[in-house]
C-alpha cells in the first residue's frame, strides 16, 4: 500500500502532465453491458469529509489502503466501473485502473457533512467540461431536499444546470436525491416511501431534458411503489451497511427485481465489508446486479 502512494507522489511531484495523458488514452467501453446493468464502486465520500464506516472512525484515513481496496474491487468480474471524486480518478488513472471501465465524476462536494451550510451543495468538484475534457463517462450530483433549509435552493438550480451541461455532451447525469429536514441543526435524510418519491419527481425535471439523467437512489421500503413513479433508470445507493451487510444484501437483490433499477453503486459496504473479505463482498453484489449466484454464498450454500 505504502508503495502505491510513494509512486502517485513521485508521478504528482515530478510528472503531473501524466494524469492527464493517462485519462486521455483510457480504454473506454459501453456505459451497459450486455445485460443491459451497471455495476459501480463509490469512491467519493473522503472529498466530503467522511472516512467512517461501520464502528471504524477511520476507515477510509488510509490513502494506501484505501486504493488498493479500491484496485482490488475493480479487478472483480462483474465491477464496471467507479463513481469518485476527481483526486480519487487522478490516482487511479496512472496506475490504469480506470482501463475497460465506466467512469463518473462526482461533481458537488461542498455540502460537507455536519456543516452549517451542508445543504447548499457547492459544485467544488468535476464540471461537465471538465468530465468530457478527461474523458469521463458521466457525472453524479447529490441533491438533499429540505424544505427547512435554504440552501436547498441554490443546489436546486445547479443541479439543474449541470444535468443540461452533461446533456449538450450526450454523457449520463447521475442525480442522488434524498428527502431531507434539520434536526437539531443537522441533517437528517428520510427514508421513507412518499418523500422519495417526492424527491424523484423534483430530481427528474431538473434541467431542459431527461434524456441522459439516472437517478442514484436508497433501497426503501415498498420500493416498487417507489419506482412505479418514474421511467428513469436507477442505480441502487449501497450506503453504509451497519453491522448486517446480508440484510443490506437482501434489500438490494429484492429491489434489483424492478424494471426501472438497472444496477448498483456501492463503495462503504464493499470496500470495508465486516470480514475483511473485499474480493467476496464484491462478488457477492455482483451477483446481485446479474441476478446469478456469488461464488462466495455458492460455497456457503453447499
Amino acid at each position: 500500500m505504502s508503495e502505491i502512494v510513494a509512486k502517485l507522489t513521485e508521478i504528482r511531484a515530478g510528472r503531473p502532465e501524466a494524469v492527464a495523458e493517462a485519462l486521455a488514452s483510457r480504454r473506454r467501453r459501453p456505459l451497459l453491458k450486455t445485460g443491459g446493468t451497471l455495476f459501480l464502486l463509490a469512491a467519493d465520500h473522503p472529498a466530503r469529509g467522511i472516512v467512517k464506516v461501520g464502528d471504524d472512525p477511520r476507515a477510509m484515513a488510509d490513502r494506501g489502503d484505501f486504493l488498493a481496496r479500491i484496485v482490488t474491487a475493480l479487478q472483480r468480474p462483474g465491477v464496471d466501473g467507479l463513481m469518485a471524486s476527481p483526486d480519487v480518478v487522478d490516482d487511479l488513472a496512472p496506475l490504469g485502473a480506470l482501463d475497460d471501465r465506466v467512469v463518473i465524476g462526482s461533481m458537488n462536494r461542498g455540502g460537507l457533512a455536519g456543516a452549517v451550510f451542508e445543504l447548499d451543495d457547492r459544485f467544488t468538484g468535476y464540471t461537465a467540461e471538465a468530465i468530457a475534457s478527461a474523458n469521463l463517462d458521466g457525472g453524479k450530483m447529490l441533491l438533499r431536499i429540505a424544505d427547512d433549509d435554504p440552501g436547498t435552493l441554490p443546489t436546486l438550480t445547479a443541479c439543474a444546470e449541470a444535468v443540461d451541461s452533461l446533456a449538450a455532451r450526450g454523457v449520463m447525469a447521475m442525480i442522488e436525491p434524498f428527502a431531507s429536514r434539520r434536526e437539531n441543526g443537522r441533517v437528517k435524510i428520510i427514508l421513507e416511501p412518499d418523500p422519495t418519491i417526492r424527491a424523484i419527481g423534483i430530481s427528474s425535471a431538473l434541467g431542459s431534458t431527461s434524456a441522459y439523467t439516472w437517478l442514484k437512489l436508497p433501497v426503501v421500503s415498498e420500493m416498487e411503489r417507489v419506482m412505479a413513479s418514474t421511467t428513469l433508470p436507477a442505480l441502487l445507493l449501497g450506503g453504509d451497511p451497519g453491522a448486517d451487510a446480508e440484510e443490506t444484501f437482501d434489500g438490494w437483490r429484492r429491489a434489483m427485481e424492478i424494471p426501472q433499477v438497472r444496477g448498483l453503486v456501492a463503495g462503504r459496504a464493499l470496500l470495508n465489508p465486516g470480514d475483511g473479505d473485499v474480493a467476496g463482498a464484491v462478488d457477492t453484489a455482483a451477483a446481485i446486479v446479474s441476478g446469478g449466484v456469488s461464488p462466495k454464498r455458492e460455497t456457503e450454500v453447499r
